[in-house]
């Protein structure tokens, strides 16, 4: 499958990806290489692996990283209480449990564990890796070099199937070259009007062409506004579908009901307030 046919099915499935975007996806797959996708919060970094997971038919699996993120969140733990409940139950019945208690029975498999244990390769999303520590950074690291894990108790558990894996980064901190040496890197960039276009019209069907394009030109303006939180893909869908819920057929109508929609768009108070009628009725005529 080329690139082309790849950036092709991805739109089938709704999302627009650029041919930037597209190839490093088609390499990424092609040479069994992890992806490093970073861009601005809202831009569609997560929804990639999401819509490759439905391409493929395979399995999602996601690492929501955070700081302070360890071994026991992200790879396995033992089920204590299962543990404890079997070994009073042995003590009771005379019998000795110290090598069953450490068996995949009572293995609680977390993402990075799951991800590799699946006959079939899965689509693995390590969301928001920025977000983690550089000792999780550097740990990750053996994991994506091999696809396998040691477990003292059991021994080395490799790869079943290797998964396809997706990285995001918001930009939160910068990131060890050693990482980015070890994927391949595309930024994602907030989409094209057109781009944004073709996205609400998959993802909305039943919209109004003039309504799509005044939602979408008011969105791009808005994202040229000094606001704290740009908005997202997500908050353009999502605000095109309340002005459709509400029987909005232009933004000029009914200013008022428009006015309060954009708590769809507007996610912060200062933004809210940045943004008064007159600021949004000048964005709304220019985007008509």
């Amino acid at each position: 499958m080329s690139f082309r046919d790849l950036q092709s099915r991805l739109a089938d499935t709704g999302y627009v990806a650029s041919d930037g975007l597209a190839m490093a996806l088609h390499l990424a797959i092609s040479l069994g290489r992890p992806l490093l996708l970073e861009g601005e919060a809202g831009v569609g970094k997560t929804a990639v692996a999401q819509a490759l997971a439905e391409l493929q038919a395979a399995r999602l699996i996601r690492l929501q990283c955070y700081e302070g993120l360890d071994a026991a969140a992200s790879i396995y733990e033992w089920n204590y209480q299962r543990q404890l409940l079997a070994i009073r139950a042995s003590d009771q019945a005379g019998a000795a449990v110290e090598e069953q208690i450490f068996s995949e029975k009572y293995l609680l498999k977390r993402p990075l564990l799951e991800a590799i244990t699946q006959n079939e390769p899965p689509v693995l999303l390590i969301d928001e890796i920025d977000r983690a520590d550089e000792a999780f950074e550097a740990f990750l690291l053996e994991i994506l070099a091999d696809f396998q894990v040691s477990i003292p108790e059991l021994g080395t558990i490799a790869a079943i199937a290797r998964p396809v894996v997706v990285l995001t980064s918001n930009g939160t901190r910068e990131l060890s070259d050693a990482l980015r040496r070890r994927c391949l890197f595309s930024y994602v960039e907030y989409p094209s009007l057109e781009q944004e276009l073709t996205i609400l019209r998959r993802r909305l069907p039943g919209i109004a062409e003039h309504l799509a394009g005044q939602v979408v030109g008011a969105v791009q303006l808005l994202r040229r506004e000094d606001l704290e939180k740009k908005p997202g893909v997500a908050e353009t869908l999502d605000w095109a579908a309340a002005l459709m819920g509400l029987d909005v057929a232009d933004l000029g109508d009914d200013p008022a009901t428009v006015q309060a929609t954009l708590v769809c768009v507007l996610k912060t108070q200062a933004d809210q307030a940045a943004v008064p009628p007159e600021v949004a009725a000048r964005l709304i005529g220019s985007a008509a």
